[in-house]
Order: C-alpha cells, then sequence, then structure tokens
C-alpha cells in the first residue's frame, strides 16, 4: 500500500502556468507545464512513486502515428483521475510515443491545452456538462479546414476480474463502470497496481469523426460503427459553457482552487458549446463513451452470476419447464424428481469463474511456455479484436493437443480480449483437474448424449444463455484431437446449438473464428501412434497429468496460433434463406428445418476450410513432407536443402491461401533447426553429409506432414500424373484430376471450388513449369524432365505424398468391387478397410500410421456416397453400387505402379470366411470398449 503521507501527492497533479506566445515561430509547439521548479520536481516524484507502485502491461498493438509533425495528437480517457493521468503519461514515455502531460500549443490556430489527455467523465461534472477539451477542439476543427486533431481512446484496466452481479462489495472489486473515487484509486494502486493493463486505441481522426456523425444524422453508422439513432440526445441547454467554467474538467494537472486555461487567456476564445455546436459535441463525447465502454466490455466480459443463481435460472427458465414436463410425462415420473435431474444436468456443465484461479493459471502457463516452448507466435489476432466488441465470438480451433484449449486461452487473454468459456469433455472432470478447469471457464459436457431430450435441452439453454450474455465461446469442432495430423470431420452438434440460439433470439449477431493450431512437437505424439496402431485410448487423470509434466525439460520448438477469416453467421443466414428469429424464444426443443441444418453442415465445412486457410508451414512440418517423400527418408544435404528451398518456393509464388503463413527460416536453418529437435541426424560422408530421419521418428513426422499437407497435394498430385506417364496430354491431366479430386477434398477440406477447378489446375501447372519440373513439348503434352536430372529427382520427391491417399481410395474400391454390392454395410467397410490399412503399413509402408486412421477410410465412404457412387440402405445400412465403381479405380494406374496395384489388390482380397471372422472379432471388440466406457 502507498504510504499516507504519499496519498495526497500521488493524487495530486502539477499546475500548469507555462504558455507559448502567439508570436512563437513554430505553429505548434509541446511545453512541459512547469515554470517553477517545483512543478517540475512535482512531476517527477509523483511518476517515480506510481512506477513503483504499478506496473501495468501494455494490450494490443500500439497506435500507429503518422510522421506530420503539424498533427495535434490527444489521448481519451474514459473517466477523470489523477492517477490515471500519471499512468498514461509514464506509457507514452516509455513506448516512445507523443507524451500525455505536456503542454499543447498551436499559435496558427489559437490553440493552448496543457495537457494531451481528454476526459470523457469527472465526478464534479454537471449532468449536462460537455467536455470542454474536446469542444474547443470541435470548435477549432470546424474553424480552421486545414487542422489535423487526432483522438486516440485509451482503456486502462485496475484488474480484469469481470463484475459480479448484485455484489455488495463492487469498490473493492477489480475495475468496474464507476467513476473512480479517491479511496477506489488507492485501492486500486496498493491492490491491483501489478495487475494492471493499458490498451492503445488506433487513432481517430476528428474532422472524419465529425464529419461522419454529421452524416450519420441521416446516413447510419459513424466512424464507431455506432448509429447515431443509438446515442440518447439530452437538453441542448446549459446554465453555462463549458469553455468558461470555473473548473477545467480535461486539466489533468488543475486542482479545484485553480483556474482554467480559457479563463488564464482571454485570447483562447474558440468556444464549442454554442448552439451551433453543442449537440454535436455531446453526440461525438457519447460516441467515444460507448466506444471505450465496448473496448472495456470486450475485455472483461460480460458480468457474473453466481453460480448456484445460474443453475437456478436454468432450471426454472420457461424452456427447461416445458422439457420438464415432457420428461416426466414421458418417464412417468414427477415434475419434481424431472426437475431435479435437470438441476443434476446443470451442475455437471456450468462453470464456475474464478479470477484467481485464472490469474493463477496465467502465471503458471508463462512459466510453463517459456520451459516447453522457443516461443509462442501467433499470426492475425488483430482481426479479432476489431470483432470483438460488436460480435458474439465462437472460436472453433482445430484440436491437435490437450494443451490446445489452455494455450488458446492463455494467448487470449495476454493479449486483452475477455477468455471464451472451453466446452470440454466430462472426461477431463476428474479430481483436482476438473475444478481447476471449471474455475478457468470450462463447463463439460457429455461425450454422448443421443436420445437424452432433457440433458440436450440444459445444454442447449446453456449455451444460449451464453450466447445472450455475449460470453465469447469456445468449441473443438472435431470433437476430439487428431491423431494423425490431418482435421478430423466435423462434429455438428456443437454448432447446431449455436444456429439454434441465434434463431431463438438475437442479440449480438454470431462470429466464427477458425483457428489454426501448429506445433513442432507435442507431448501426446508416441500415444496418439499407439491409439492409431490398435492400443486402447488413455483416460485423462492426475496421474497422467503429472506423467506429462516429466516432459517439460525436453525441447518443442515454437507453436503457432494463427485466426483465420472470420465467418459471419448472417452470411450464411442470407446465402440459405434462413430468416432471424425464425424459432420459439422459449423452446429448445424446436427442430432446424431443412435449409438450417444444411446451414450447419455448410458452415461445419467452410469453418474446417479456414482452419487449413489459416496453416503455417513451419520448419518441422516441411522437413518432414521434404524426408518422408524421399526414399529410406534420407537425402544428401544439398539435395535436403533445394527440395525445401523448391517447397517454399512454389508455396511463395502461388500461395494457398492469403491467410497461409510460411516460414522465413532458410533451407540450412531448417535442417539445423530440425536437428536441434532431434527429429533428424546428419550422418557425416566423405561425399556428402546425409540428412535422414531420427530412429524411430517417422511416424511422428508424419503427423506434422499432414499438417500441412493439404498445401501441397494439387501440386504432388499433378507432379504424380506426369511422373508416373512419362508424358500426358493436358487435357487428360485435367480430366483425371477432376475425376478424383472431390475425394482429395473431402480428406483435406481444400476449398477450390469444383466448378472452378480447372483454373486453379493450369496454375498450378504453369508453377510447376515455371520451376522446370515439367516440360511443356508442344501440341498440349506435359512431360518429365531428363531422367538424370536434378529436377526429375525433385518431381519425384514432390509425386510421392499423393501416393498414399490413393492407395486408400483404390485399395476400397478393390474390397468393394471384390465383395460385391450389397453385401457390406458401411460400417463393415470402414472397420475392414481399417484392418487392411494396418496390415499394408506394417509389410508395406514403414510403419507409418496414415493407413491405421479410421477416419480416413470413413471421409472417403462419405464421399462416395455424397456423390452418388454409393447407396446407403436407411434401415440396414448396407451399400448397394454399380459399375463406376471400377470406373473410378481405373484411374488409379495413371498414378500408383502396377506393382503398388498388385499389392492393394492382393491386401484387400478377403475371402467369407475372412470377412466373417473379421468382422465378428471387431463386434467384440467394440463391445468390450463400450463395457468399459459404462
Amino acid at each position: 500500500m502507498i504510504p499516507k503521507f504519499l496519498k495526497k501527492r500521488i493524487f495530486k497533479a502539477p499546475v500548469s502556468t507555462d504558455r507559448t506566445s502567439e508570436t512563437d515561430a513554430s505553429p505548434i509547439v509541446t511545453k512541459p507545464y512547469a515554470n517553477a521548479p517545483i512543478n517540475q520536481l512535482y512531476r517527477k516524484l509523483s511518476g517515480q512513486l506510481l512506477d513503483v507502485a504499478v506496473k501495468p502491461k501494455l494490450l494490443g498493438e500500439l497506435p500507429d502515428f503518422d510522421s506530420d509533425e503539424q498533427v495535434l495528437r490527444f489521448y481519451v480517457l474514459q473517466d477523470y483521475s489523477r492517477s490515471n493521468s500519471i499512468l498514461i503519461d509514464l506509457q507514452t514515455q516509455e513506448h516512445n510515443l507523443p507524451p500525455a502531460l505536456v503542454g499543447v500549443n498551436d499559435a496558427a490556430h489559437n490553440i493552448k491545452e496543457n495537457a494531451a489527455i481528454i476526459f470523457l467523465n469527472h465526478p464534479s461534472a454537471k449532468d449536462n456538462q460537455l467536455s470542454p477539451r474536446l469542444s474547443r477542439l470541435v470548435s477549432a476543427v470546424l474553424q480552421y479546414p486545414e487542422l489535423k486533431v487526432r483522438l486516440v481512446p485509451v482503456s486502462i484496466l485496475w484488474g480484469r476480474a469481470p463484475e459480479k452481479e448484485d455484489s455488495l462489495f463492487k469498490l473493492l472489486t477489480a475495475d468496474n463502470w464507476q467513476d473512480p473515487s479517491i479511496s477506489k484509486q488507492l485501492f486500486n494502486i496498493g491492490v491491483m497496481g501489478r495487475d494492471t493493463f493499458v490498451q492503445f486505441h488506433p487513432p481517430q481522426d476528428l474532422r472524419t469523426i465529425i464529419n461522419d456523425s454529421l452524416k450519420g444524422e441521416s446516413a447510419g453508422p459513424n466512424v464507431f460503427d455506432l448509429a447515431s439513432k443509438d446515442l440518447v440526445s439530452e437538453d441542448s441547454s446549459a446554465k453555462s459553457s463549458p469553455a468558461t467554467d470555473s473548473q477545467d474538467t480535461e486539466s489533468a494537472t488543475t486542482d479545484n482552487d485553480v483556474k482554467t486555461d480559457a479563463e488564464k487567456s482571454p485570447s483562447y476564445t474558440l468556444v464549442a458549446a454554442a448552439d451551433g455546436n453543442r449537440e454535436l459535441v455531446r453526440m461525438l463525447q457519447q460516441q467515444l463513451t460507448i466506444y471505450l465502454d465496448k473496448q472495456r466490455a470486450s475485455m472483461l466480459g460480460p458480468d457474473l452470476s453466481d453460480r448456484r443463481n445460474l443453475v437456478d435460472k436454468l432450471v426454472y427458465s420457461p424452456a427447461i419447464k416445458h422439457a420438464i414436463e415432457l420428461e416426466a410425462a414421458e418417464k412417468g415420473t414427477s415434475v419434481r424428481d424431472a426437475r431435479s435431474q435437470a438441476r443434476g444436468y446443470a451442475n455437471e456443465m456450468v462453470n464456475d469463474y474464478s479470477h484467481s484461479i485464472i490469474r493463477g493459471f496465467y502465471k503458471f502457463l508463462t512459466w510453463l511456455w517459456t520451459q516447453l516452448y522457443d516461443g509462442v507466435e501467433v499470426h492475425h489476432f488483430e482481426r479479432v479484436r476489431d470483432l470483438a466488441t460488436d460480435y458474439e465470438l465462437i472460436y472453433v480451433p482445430c484440436h491437435r493437443s490437450h494443451v490446445d484449449y489452455l494455450l488458446l486461452s492463455y494467448v487470449i487473454y495476454k493479449r486483452g480480449l475477455s477468455i471464451p468459456y472451453v466446452a470440454a469433455g466430462d472426461n477431463l472432470d476428474v479430481p483436482v483437474l476438473g475444478p481447476l478447469l471449471r474455475g478457468a471457464v470450462a463447463f463439460y459436457i457429455r461425450r454422448s448424449f443421443r436420445g437424452n431430450a432433457l440433458y440436450t435441452a440444459v445444454l442447449r439453454e446453456y449455451m444460449h444463455t451464453l450466447i445472450t450474455r455475449n460470453t465469447p465461446i469456445e468449441y473443438f469442432i472435431e470433437g476430439g484431437r487428431s491423431r494423425s495430423g490431418r482435421l478430423l470431420p466435423p462434429k455438428m452438434g456443437m454448432l447446431a446449438m449455436t444456429v439454434h440460439s441465434q434463431l431463438r433470439q438475437t442479440n449480438k449477431p454470431v462470429v466464427f473464428i477458425p483457428t489454426y493450431i501448429g506445433y513442432e512437437r507435442i507431448m501426446e505424439g508416441g500415444t496418439y501412434i499407439g491409439e492409431l496402431k490398435g492400443k486402447p485410448k488413455e483416460s485423462e487423470s492426475l496421474i497422467g497429468l503429472l506423467k506429462v509434466g516429466r516432459k517439460i525439460e525436453r525441447i518443442f520448438g515454437n507453436v503457432h496460433l494463427s485466426f483465420g477469416t472470420p465467418l459471419h453467421l448472417s452470411d450464411f443466414m442470407t446465402k440459405f434463406d434462413v430468416p432471424a428469429n425464425s424459432l420459439p424464444s422459449d423452446r429448445t426443443d424446436s427442430p432446424l428445418d431443412e435449409k438450417a441444418s444444411a446451414m450447419v453442415d455448410n458452415i461445419g465445412v467452410k469453418v474446417m476450410q479456414h482452419i487449413n486457410k489459416a496453416a503455417v508451414i513451419t520448419p518441422v512440418s516441411l522437413l518432414s513432407l521434404v524426408l518422408l517423400s524421399a526414399p529410406k527418408a534420407a537425402l544428401d544435404e544439398n539435395s535436403c536443402r533445394e527440395q525445401i528451398a523448391l517447397y517454399q518456393g512454389l508455396a511463395q509464388q502461388l500461395p494457398y491461401a492469403d491467410d497461409t503463413v510460411i516460414t522465413d527460416m532458410s533451407p540450412q536453418e531448417i535442417i539445423d533447426y530440425g536437428i536441434k529437435l532431434k527429429l533428424i541426424e546428419r550422418t557425416p560422408h566423405i561425399l556428402g553429409d546425409i540428412i535422414q530421419v531420427a530412429g524411430k521418428q517417422a511416424a511422428l513426422l508424419s503427423y506434422f506432414r499432414n499438417n500441412i499437407l493439404h498445401v501441397f497435394i494439387l501440386l504432388s498430385f499433378l507432379s504424380a500424373l506426369v511422373a508416373r506417364n512419362g508424358r500426358i496430354k493436358r487435357s487428360r491431366l485435367d480430366s483425371i484430376a477432376e475425376q478424383l479430386y472431390p475425394f482429395l477434398q473431402g480428406e483435406l477440406f481444400l476449398y477450390y471450388p469444383a466448378h472452378g477447378l480447372a483454373e486453379t489446375l493450369n496454375k498450378k501447372v504453369d508453377s510447376l513449369l515455371s520451376h522446370g519440373l515439367i516440360v511443356e513439348l508442344g501440341d498440349d503434352t506435359l512431360s518429365v524432365p531428363e531422367s538424370n536430372s536434378k529436377r526429375y529427382q525433385q518431381l519425384q520427391v514432390l509425386a510421392t505424398p499423393v501416393g498414399q491417399s490413393l492407395e486408400r481410395y483404390f485399395m476400397t474400391l478393390a474390397l468393394l468391387a471384390q465383395q460385391g454390392s450389397g453385401n457390406l454395410t458401411e460400417s463393415e467397410v470402414v472397420d475392414l478397410c481399417h484392418l487392411l490399412g494396418q496390415r499394408l503399413s506394417v509389410l508395406y509402408a514403414d510403419d507409418i500410421p496414415d493407413f491405421f486412421d479410421r477416419a480416413l477410410f470413413t471421409s472417403f465412404i462419405s464421399a462416395l456416397t455424397r456423390l452418388d457412387y454409393l447407396q446407403k440402405d436407411d434401415e440396414t445400412g448396407i451399400l448397394t453400387f454399380d459399375h463406376r465403381i471400377n470406373d473410378i479405380a481405373s484411374h488409379a494406374k495413371y498414378v500408383l505402379t502396377p506393382d503398388m496395384m498388385q499389392i492393394l489388390q492382393q491386401v484387400a482380397s478377403l475371402n467369407e470366411e475372412e470377412i466373417t471372422r473379421a468382422i465378428t472379432e471387431i463386434s467384440n471388440k467394440k463391445q468390450r470398449k463400450f463395457g468399459r466406457k459404462r
């Protein structure tokens, strides 16, 4: 705490008596407001004392000022306090920004201000009093067309705990919405000084704001995206002009007994509060206030309700009352019993926000990331910040690791936004860890609740409550962690609940934030490979968490978070003609109609595509792609460098998407980095060192290769078509690619539309031609380079990655063709392909786990069904098909070697006895697994 004898000094600011002569040669000057040495000493002492007690953290980016020296710059703060004034002054000094507590004098425009701070609210201000400094600046801008004034809104948070609803201790909580009193300032400094945050928002041109506001009276939003109709107009009359009031409410350095600059300088006659400008100034002041209110709300989040009260509100809401009555009638129980069951469900899922837990996690994770990673790199976050004030944010990240939700929440919190409430599987609700995560805004949901109408109703209502309270939410659209490094097919349940809530009641518009998370090593790597190969999934527990803790000393490289292009729900509603507020607000069981259901499916696919667009091509993923495509996963170092440079060149020449990030490391730096992470190794040799995958790391590296496989898959496919055939007509190449593209698109969530694929293929071919990887012979014929050339070897390496996908397709098609139409169900085909993939991988594919991934076979069968190559009976699940299955398989000969096709045919050849035995064993295994879960 601050000693009593210093309290008055901290909150008493220095007085400016310095004036600049109007005949000064420089039109704009800034001077410290202190002719007397005592004032200079006072200001220095105040700053030093506050600097000792308060250690603010800067949020967001620093404002980008132009170099025009004729521009006047003022910082806009919402609430008056001397501690805020000194804090901002210290921050401007620290970050080399234009000073805040320095006089701003512009003789040419008759402007003399003793500080560059505008306060919008002052505890002693009258209800109708406008900001004098803002009034004078508005008047000056209107009078002088050449005058340039920039306003920099600034948010200051003394603590970041959201307000508690109905709290009796608001004066002693963290930052709230009331003007800070002297006692509150002392509490802030003494208790919250180490938990203080400052954010400078982008500079706004005052003339632009004025023009937009004047237009906004008839045309709509202004520069702050606020409609003038949303602003409550006050009585324009005032008892006195703010410019001549006895108290300058803007002056950060004036006591009540000190006259204002306007009074001391009769030449300063620009009175903005005249009848013609008063309403304009009032409107601007309200707009600035609302803007800063929204910024603060995006940082703190909504007010909190006590967990017990929230559960009560859920259980007694009209929607849950209706669900309880239906449950009681259907199950033949009493309403009281059904309500008790609903309360139990609510207690299972509802979070228990604890700011102390969140702060503890923040400090712990700050330490943990420095132990685990060389750095946490964040891309495109500003697009999220821009949306946070006016939209309901739904973060939809990919799911790579248990670390994901901690990492994402940490990054969001550190950058100044309210952390999202995270939907977590109830398997994480284990002793010790479960309550901690619940306090850090995790809410738990069951992994499966199909057929449980009451549980579904409670979860939908809880989601609806969060969304209508403008609480940011995060859920993993894949449902679980990817074991192969590819994106998993989206699960639509949480998406459908989000859409359902928005159609019941619209508060803020919903926007989805696709988020890519990429690691260079993952803690669960060995576990993932084991699970893909059939080992049972380990259940979460505190012991498991401690096991992970043993890996902290290992090197995990960098981790990347990339925020993709936002997806606005309103755009999809327009596209699918789904009207807003089209569902009853007091029901959770209203079904989505056909249009809304199709919209949900489309959103799911678009989210996955946008996650892939935001991919980060890391050094490790590039190394993995190069070395795993080489014979025996090894290349001489020079060839390895050249292949890496080739991949970088291809990705830069024709970027996969604008959001895709490519490492700027040189090829040699990438190789050295992989050696440092112990993923690859260098073997010295007299004819040139060999770079190869380190022992037993190939399976793990396939995970990181798959993170970026979508970026290069079409280039690989086109290279394979040319490489396997030696020569091929360009038109034939396009025809085969268009036939097989939908399956690659479904597997890797490629965003290129099928109807415009020809143009995309032409660009890819031109890129390969420009790099000399293929040769154009004329007469629309493409050919490989000279067989012994460097480019030919590079083409062979580039052609390899697509092979495994096509091998899986051909093996599945061969199985279907051999067993015949109408003999297998969809689940049986997937199970058998999974077994065949395991066998193929062990015998012929160096044990790479891609063939073990059941999701890849499910994706392929789904694509065949969607494209009507397969027809599924709704009752039995039996698959039927015609000769077109063989037609698709025939295209494999253009990419796969005859030897590989023969191997696949043999592997897929199963007699009736083998089929029966395999299906029985799989069925028994599933029953045992289900029994363990129960």
